[in-house]
């Protein structure tokens, strides 16, 4: 790929990304994308066939960013509890950063199951390391004995629900007030590690 056809497939990607945020995948269209890039919607189609593969793209590539903080974070050598408060830290940071990822997902999920799951399974190898070091824990006797991946699946439930519920909690809980929300949202990274500390602690 030249390097002209890689500054265009980054301006096509960072306008997806906008529209995305603002419209939802369902709500975008690809002539809105097109405009955002500054391209026409030929060339649009030329780089990405249609609104799914380029939403693909979009979120493989806020994902990619997201690989690398979580590798380093789970193979630290940083003390278990600072793991996990690191752990909840960049998981919330990156879907506030890109609040279409939960969508995706549940849509991939219904929809698409096989290829979202391969999707992560080739990407995400790492979580045998968090395991062993929660089943370390559990046999000095730091926490309770409970299952790692009950552990694991606790605290990305709990991180991303107010996400995939945000319009439900926003309208009820804030009366749409955005600014409310995204406070909430910052706060719920100590909540959540505090929640987790609290049930796992011997």
């Amino acid at each position: 790929m030249t390097d002209q056809s890689t500054n265009t497939e980054k301006i096509i990607l960072e306008a997806a990304r906008k529209v995305f945020i603002e419209k939802g995948k369902e709500g975008a269209r690809m002539q809105e994308i097109a405009d955002e890039a500054g391209i026409n919607k030929a060339l649009l189609h030329y780089y990405f066939r249609n609104k799914q593969r380029l939403f693909e793209a979009v979120f493989l590539e806020a994902f990619e960013k997201f690989l690398p903080q979580l590798k380093i974070v789970i193979e630290s050598d940083k003390p278990f509890l600072e793991v996990i408060q690191l752990f909840i830290e960049n998981y919330i940071n990156v879907i506030i950063e890109n609040p279409y990822l939960p969508g995706f997902i549940l849509h991939e999920l219904s929809s698409n199951p096989e290829n979202l799951a391969l999707l992560l399974q080739q990407r995400v190898n790492n979580m045998d390391i968090l395991v062993d070091k929660i089943n370390v824990e559990i046999q000095q006797g730091k926490i309770k004995p409970i299952d790692p991946r009950q552990i694991i699946i606790n605290i990305l439930g709990l991180c991303i629900f107010p996400f995939v519920a945000r319009p439900i909690i926003q309208k009820v809980f804030f009366s749409g007030d955005e600014l409310s929300y995204q406070q909430f949202l910052s706060d719920r990274k100590t909540e959540v590690y505090h929640f987790i500390y609290n049930s796992i602690k011997a």
